[in-house]
């Protein structure tokens, strides 16, 4: 008798123990050929982990996180993941927090587009390309700090970021792609490097808030309709 209690009672330990257990991961898989995640329900973290790089996505809808992305809080990209997926984090409209490791190097195509609650992220000095339409639309990010590593910022990167009021720029970025920063409105001023040489297409327009720019020696080339509707722009050093 005593035996047969102590058995039931280890099966009911053990079955709470695995309920636990799917409670903290509540789903996992793969996102890349040696890159796995992690999702918990209970504190909205999905964990990315692993080597190498993370798998791109040609839709959101392709990501196996998308039923539940905009009850994701917080994601953490762990150490040895080599770059940020295309289109990974598209849409997670419920994301506060993101944490990248030092062994990203590339933030890819609209990674994190139309991430709404996104209010600060920290650019890891290994990057070196920022991917188009990669925070397109994050009209809660306040500020923005781009590495020194970094050349590359693509097209439409940062358009629609209405929150952003900061962005310093990496002294090595040779150039932005198009529309880079359009519609920037809460943006007050600007200096741009001397690595620069050439501003694209419609990089700062719809940038409303500016009332600064100066444009560095190195500059050979605004392209057109590159600060069109900056309306309060009241000192331009060229």
């Amino acid at each position: 008798m005593k035996r047969k209690l102590w058995v039931m009672l280890a099966l009911a330990a053990l079955i709470s123990l695995l309920r636990c257990g799917a409670a903290l991961a509540d789903a996992s898989g793969s996102c890349g050929n040696t890159v796995t995640y992690t999702f918990e329900s209970a504190t909205g973290t999905l964990t990315i982990r692993g080597t190498g790089a993370m798998r791109n996505y040609m839709q959101n809808n392709n990501t196996p996180w998308y039923n539940y992305r905009e009850s994701i809080t917080s994601i953490v990209v762990e150490n040895g993941v080599t770059s940020i997926g295309d289109v990974a984090f598209y849409g997670c409209t419920g994301l506060t927090s993101v944490t990248l490791p030092n062994s990203a190097t590339i933030i890819g195509s609209s990674a994190f587009y139309y991430c709404t609650s996104l209010a600060s992220v920290t650019i890891p000095d290994s990057v070196t390309r920022i991917g188009g339409y990669a925070f397109q639309g994050c009209t809660s990010l306040t500020s923005v700090t781009i590495p020194d590593s970094v050349t590359s910022i693509g097209t439409y990167a940062f358009r629609g970021c209405t929150g952003l009021t900061s962005v310093t720029l990496s002294s090595n970025v040779r150039g932005f792609g198009e529309r880079a920063f359009e519609n920037c409105s809460g943006l007050t001023s600007l200096t741009i490097p001397n690595s620069v040489t050439d501003i694209s297409f419609r990089a700062f327009a719809g940038c409303t808030g500016l009332t600064s720019i100066t444009i560095p020696d190195s500059v050979t080339s605004i392209d057109d309709l590159a600060f069109r509707g900056c309306t309060g722009l009241t000192s331009l050093t060229i």
